[in-house]
């Protein structure tokens, strides 16, 4: 029995001493192996770690479109040809092994390549020349910094050893100018103006020995209507400007680059973040020497969010031709300063803007002659005497404030205040009430109603009493119109006018007829729009829809805003005394005497309205040295039809202007409008069924009115 038990022990311990030399010898590779990874192969598999390396980098997509009213495209996108450079590292080596690639493969110009662009490119070509510019002994005994030895060796590149270099070397600097423009990790056009087919395949055909390099799509802003509207739509900034410095960290905190386009100036900067494009994120692989292994598509770009006007852009179309085609006609010798002119259509219902046309002659300082330009940007940036026009504004003051009343009369004849000439309607009227006040345009009438508004006593060549406080009681009264006030037009830099610092008596009977204060056209077509509108003042506005992108470009996308209708206030005055006004607004246009009736007269569409002229200064041109501003008229020009149901108003203002037929060009131009949008409305609403089908979704005192 013990002999057996002594024999099951020592079978026991041997398993054991097995099992732990089995574990001993396992620990001991693990160790020898892990030895092996650490000391041996360790640099290798530190390098394998480090060896990739990922970064991401952010390409532009197209901005959105903008569309009229009946969705026709006003501005798109074309899409060209593009090769860019990506720079991962500051290694101009590199940058030129790929500019003398790429020198081969693409046609470069090289009228942008300066001096120091060509003493850069010799300093890297020639290292050895180039310390021998600055030697060793005089950087020690100057103690100088590297930024300094490298200005010295610029200074001192001889235009002989700049002569060296070839014209094919040049179109490397050229390359290498821009690859070396842009920002680390930001995309770079190298080429975007007039890439070849057979450029863009051979640069394709070769991406994988061109570090950096990548064809792609650039997309040019369109103006379809060319000149149209431009200096109203405004510009985006070019790829070489990027950001606009003054507003440079505003948008670096918005994810955008510094060589990313911007709009710069009125639509296509007042919606930039609308019209902006989501970038494309593209993720480069690169190793730690900052080679590009590879990249690989994170995020599809999308083109920015697209904007429908509230243009009419064929009735723009009209507007702008009759503005040119009467401007043409009148600026001659006999109307030397007649250089702009302006016309505005809107719905007075809603503030919709129709059509906004403004053209004036500027010279071309490259070819030294007068060019017609688009201006449409002084309706709401320029101010001007308006004249009569605004006599509605000064009939409706006198009646709220108790000066007169619907059925008053007075007699228009000369009114003189001592001091002062005498001043008069373009002729003596007598007896006159408020219908034929507007009818025929009486000067006095407005005058006395002024004074009965100051409490003035007045009699013939005596002095009155016109406090301050009738100029602003008056001015109160205008601005609830909208004149010498913002409009709300949703747009940046609306100029409100200027106003007179004087307050003589004479010139308080001047601001009743349009002929002290200025205004600017906007203001004066919501002026008539609010009369219009039974006394309601609504924001003009630009923007009718905003509109998400779609993938295909042809398409149009779900509406995310729509705008409405936004009424400012509503005037102080009683309804039958914005009836006297309309009445008297249809009589200019229709009466036997109306100052307006020849021109619209037999007119289908029923139209109402207010003309004017005012005596004023051209101020804006050179003159010569010591001499008074030269005289001239602003004719204008306001309406709105049909009389009894207004969907449309409008304001014609023609400054500067001399001789006897320029007074009928504001009433030419207006019928050119009126006609135009009676005749083209259906038209542009079948226009856009049929795109929304396809597309998926002051008053001259002897001068009558």
């Amino acid at each position: 029995m013990k002999r057996k038990k002594g024999r099951k022990r020592t079978h026991i311990t041997t398993r054991v001493n097995l099992l732990f030399f089995v574990v001993f010898l396992l620990f001991a590779i693990l160790i020898l192996r892990l030895g092996l990874v650490q000391i041996v192969q360790g640099e290798e598999y530190k390098r394998e770690a480090e060896a990739e390396q990922d970064s991401t980098v952010s390409n532009p997509a197209p901005r959105g479109k903008i569309y009229d009213r009946y969705h026709r495209s006003i501005v798109d996108n074309k899409p060209v040809n593009a090769i860019t450079y990506t720079r991962v590292k500051n290694d101009p080596e590199q940058s030129l092994k790929v500019a003398n690639k790429l020198a081969k493969l693409i046609d470069k110009p090289t009228d942008k390549v300066t001096d120091r662009d060509m003493k850069d490119y010799w300093i890297l070509i020639h290292p050895n020349k180039a310390k021998k510019l600055v030697p060793q002994s005089e950087i020690e005994k100057k103690e100088l910094s590297d930024k300094k030895v490298y200005s010295l060796q610029l200074d001192r590149i001889t235009k002989k050893e700049l002569g060296t270099i070839s014209d094919g070397e040049k179109e490397v600097i050229a390359i290498k100018r821009e690859m070396d423009s842009g920002y680390k990790m930001t995309p770079q056009y190298i080429k975007n103006e007039g890439v070849t087919a057979k450029e863009y395949a051979r640069v394709s055909e070769n991406l994988a020995d061109l570090p950096g390099v990548n064809t792609t799509t650039y997309w040019n802003r369109n103006y379809v209507y060319d000149g149209l509207l431009r200096s109203l739509i405004g510009n985006i900034t070019s790829d070489e400007e990027g950001l606009p410095k003054e507003r440079l960290d505003y948008y670096l905190t918005r994810d955008y680059g510094r060589n990313d386009q911007v709009g710069k100036s009125y639509l296509e900067s007042r919606y930039e973040e609308l019209l902006n494009g989501h970038k494309e994120q593209v993720e480069y692989i690169n190793n730690s020497a900052g080679d590009i292994l590879d990249t690989e598509l994170i995020k599809e770009g999308q083109r920015g969010r697209d904007l429908v006007l509230t243009i009419d852009m064929e009735l723009q179309k009209v507007v702008e031709e009759s503005l040119t085609k009467n401007l043409k006609a009148q600026h001659n010798g006999a109307n030397p300063y007649l250089d702009r002119a302006f016309a505005i259509a809107m719905d007075p219902r809603t503030g919709d803007i129709l059509a906004l046309g403004g053209k004036r002659y500027q010279m071309n300082e490259e070819t030294g002659k007068e060019e017609l330009t688009d201006y449409a940007l002084g309706n709401l940036v320029s101010s001007y005497n308006m004249g009569s026009t605004v006599k509605g504004a000064t009939i409706l003051a006198g009646l709220d404030s108790g000066a007169i009343e619907p059925g008053t009369i007075i007699n228009d004849q000369p009114v003189k205040i001592k001091g002062t000439k005498e001043k008069s309607s373009y002729t003596t009227m007598g007896p006159i009430g408020i219908g034929t006040a507007l009818e025929r345009s009486s000067n006095v009438y407005m005058f006395k109603t002024v004074m009965r508004m100051a409490h003035a006593n007045y009699v013939y060549d005596h002095s009155i009493n016109i406090p301050k406080s009738t100029f602003d009681q008056l001015r109160n009264y205008y601005a609830q119109f909208g004149l010498g006030v913002e409009t709300g037009l949703d747009l940046q830099n609306e100029f409100t006018g200027y106003q007179g610092s004087k307050y003589s008596p004479g010139f308080a009977l001047d601001l009743g007829i349009g002929q002290y204060d200025t205004y600017t056209p906007l203001q004066l077509v919501q002026y008539v729009s609010t009369i219009a509108n039974d006394g309601y003042r609504v924001r003009p506005q630009l923007l009718k829809e905003v509109r998400e992108s779609t993938v295909d470009e042809d398409q149009e996308g779900k509406i995310l805003y729509e705008s409405e209708p936004e009424i400012l206030n509503r005037i102080s005055m009683k309804q039958e005394y914005i009836d006297v006004v309309q009445n008297g607004f249809r009589r200019v246009m229709v009466g036997a005497k109306g100052t307006a009736a020849t021109t619209f007269r037999n007119a289908t569409y029923n139209p109402a309205g207010k003309t004017g002229t005012a005596e004023s200064f051209y101020t804006e041109g050179k003159r010569p040295k010591g001499t008074e501003p030269p005289s001239v008229e602003n004719h204008t020009l306001v309406g709105y039809a049909p009389y009894d149901n207004p969907e449309v108003a409008f304001a014609v203002v023609v400054p500067y202007a001399n001789g006897k037929d320029v007074g009928k060009m504001s009433q030419r131009v207006a019928k050119d409008v009126l006609d135009s949008y009676f005749e083209k409305k259906e038209e542009g609403e079948k226009d856009q069924e049929e795109n929304l089908n396809t597309e998926g979704g002051v008053q001259a005192p002897n001068s009558e009115d």
